[in-house]
Parts: C-alpha cells; sequence; structure tokens
C-alpha cells in the first residue's frame, strides 16, 4: 500500500478486484489526511450526468484561509466517457500541493488500464492496484492479518479458515476480527477454535474452477462443484468457462510447437494472473488427447442440458473436471 508516514502526495490512484483492500486503502488516505489537520473533504460520484467542470474547479480552488484539502472522485464503472476522460487528462495537470485527489475506480479491464487518461493519471503520483487474492494465496494472507493481532493459528486451523472464506475477502477479514475478539495477543488458534469461530461465508463461481482444475487440487474442485450446484448454478456457463480453457490451452499447444514462448503468447490467448503460471503446467499434466476428449464431453453435456441426450450435466461434468485435475475416472468413482 502507500507510504503515509509522509506528507500526503497530490494524487492517489486506487483500483483492483478486491473490494477490502481498495477501501481500506481509501480508509488509510483519509485517516492520514486527519492525521495532518486537512480541514475540508469533498466527494464527488461520477456518473453519466456528471459536471466534470465542476470536479475541475473543486481541484482548483482552495479552501478557506489556504486549508488543505481532500477531493475524492469515485468512478463506481471504472469508465469516465469521453468528456471525463479528457477532464481527467486535464486533472493531472492542474494538481497543486493544497488538495489531495483520489482517484477510486473498481476493478478496470486491460483496455482500461491502457486508455491514455488512466496511463496520464499512473504517471503523476502514487498507484495501488488491490489485487486478487487467489486460492493458493488466501493461507498466507490469513496468517498474516491474524499476526497484525498478535494472533498465530495451527495449520489444519488455517486449511479450514481458508476453505471456509474463500472467494469472499471482506468476511475473511470479518472472520479475522472475531478471532482478535476472542483471543488474547499471544494465543494459538486451533482446529476447534476455528470449527467454532469461523462461518462458512465462502462464495464460489464458475470461474474458480478454472484455478482448480488448471492447478489439479482435485479436493477444491469437488468442493466447487458440490456448491456451485447446491446454490443453483445453471450448468452452462461452467460447461463455457471450461470449454475456452481448454480451448485456450490446445492453442497453447500448438504455439509451443511453433516455438512461442508463454510470454509471447498471454496477451493474445489473456493468459494473465495465476493463469500464466498454471496452463503450461496445466498441459503438460493433462496432454492433448485428455484436452480433445474433454471437449468432446463438454459437448455431450450441453446434449444433455438440452434434453437430446441421456444422463445428468452436473454429473458429467464433475466427472469431467475431477478427471482434468488428475484423476482418472476409477479412482474417482
Amino acid at each position: 500500500m502507500f507510504d503515509l508516514s509522509r506528507p500526503l502526495s497530490s494524487l492517489y490512484l486506487i483500483y483492483g478486484d478486491e473490494d477490502l483492500l481498495r477501501f481500506e486503502a481509501l480508509d488509510a488516505v483519509r485517516q492520514a489526511a486527519n492525521a495532518q489537520q486537512f480541514a475540508m473533504r469533498e466527494t464527488f460520484f461520477v456518473d453519466n450526468k456528471t459536471d466534470w467542470t465542476e470536479i475541475l474547479a473543486a481541484v482548483e480552488s482552495q479552501g478557506l484561509f489556504s486549508d488543505k484539502k481532500l477531493l475524492e472522485i469515485h468512478i463506481p464503472t471504472g469508465k469516465p466517457g469521453v468528456a471525463g476522460a479528457n477532464a481527467l487528462i486535464d486533472l493531472a495537470g492542474k494538481l497543486n500541493d493544497d488538495t489531495t485527489v483520489v482517484i477510486f475506480l473498481p476493478k478496470l479491464e486491460k483496455a482500461q488500464t491502457q486508455a491514455k487518461w488512466f496511463a496520464t493519471l499512473a504517471k503523476a503520483e502514487q498507484v495501488f492496484e488491490a489485487k486478487a487474492v487467489f486460492a493458493a494465496d488466501l493461507p498466507q494472507w490469513i496468517r498474516h492479518r491474524l499476526s497484525a493481532h498478535e494472533l498465530q493459528i495451527d495449520e489444519d486451523a488455517l486449511l479450514l479458515f481458508a476453505e471456509r472464506v474463500e472467494g469472499n475477502l471482506m468476511a475473511a477479514n470479518q472472520e479475522i476480527e472475531k478471532l482478535a475478539l476472542l483471543h488474547q495477543a499471544g494465543a494459538v488458534v486451533s482446529l476447534e477454535d476455528a470449527q467454532n469461530a469461523v462461518a462458512n461465508v465462502a462464495r464460489f463461481d464458475v470461474f474458480q474452477l478454472s484455478s482448480a482444475w488448471l492447478s489439479g487440487d482435485v479436493p477444491r474442485v469437488v468442493r466447487l462443484m458440490d456448491a456451485l450446484e447446491a446454490e443453483g448454478e445453471e450448468p452452462i456457463l461452467l460447461l463455457w468457462s471450461v470449454s475456452e480453457d481448454i480451448r485456450t490451452l490446445l492453442r497453447l499447444h500448438a504455439a509451443f510447437k511453433q516455438g512461442q514462448s508463454i510470454m509471447q503468447v498471454r496477451n493474445p490467448l489473456r493468459l494473465w494472473g495465476e493463469k500464466q503460471t498454471l496452463a503450461p503446467l496445466a498441459l503438460k499434466r493433462i496432454g492433448v488427447r485428455r484436452l480433445m476428449n474433454a471437449l468432446q464431453t463438454c459437448a455431450m453435456a450441453d446434449q444433455q442440458i438440452k434434453g437430446v441426450a441421456q444422463g445428468k450435466a452436473w454429473q458429467t461434468a464433475r466427472q469431467m473436471l475431477i478427471e482434468l485435475a488428475g484423476k482418472s475416472r476409477v479412482q474417482a468413482a
């Protein structure tokens, strides 16, 4: 995050996947502004009716008696529009020592981060990207947060904790705060403590299955499939996601045969984040023949959804994903 021990900069840019981390960064800037005796705070929420001239005027205007001012510009959609994009570029040239501007954005697509307005703001001052905390990183994230409260945690308790809060970082932090209230500093959270105190607040979506089967994590595949089916998730989106990943692996295989590296194809194949690491490993583990068979299985499950073929699409998809994660049909039975 930002180094807020020094006088605040003129501009802070906050964006990213994780709402918890985005709002924590915003709160940290607010607290620093209070500590540094900023007398005023103005907040603008941008929509398609926003008058950007008012925002630019607020940036340039000084507070009463030249008091320092914190100016927040929230763009919930991440899309300022043409007028807003031009205004933000203009804003970067109007920064002054008496006003600290915070641009607060959600998760942005790659095209948005490559836009001129974003690139201009990113060059100006401080940038914080609230990156997603993936399942593989979640236990360490939990351990680090607990250590900030002077708490330790048993390994089994940590794994249970991570399983119960996966995909819901906001709730994960709330559970950590709960444990901090229940235990004194220096305590070790046991498996029993975690079972009793940590609520099952995990959130799952079909896209989390990608990292599960690509990484060969069969127990997580099973857990995700059970949760998604219980939540009434339609299998059609799941099949689309899986088939897209399979086709990506097949394209990656073709690229490797042509002598291309992962760095050369990561953008056209959209292998960003953890997929850049997981995809080559999954391709090596699964192989082309099994991937082709899996595509045929996806087609069969699609026919089952439409009532053309016998069988249940959820069961077909579940068995296919277990096999892609590394288990054979016999072992998974």
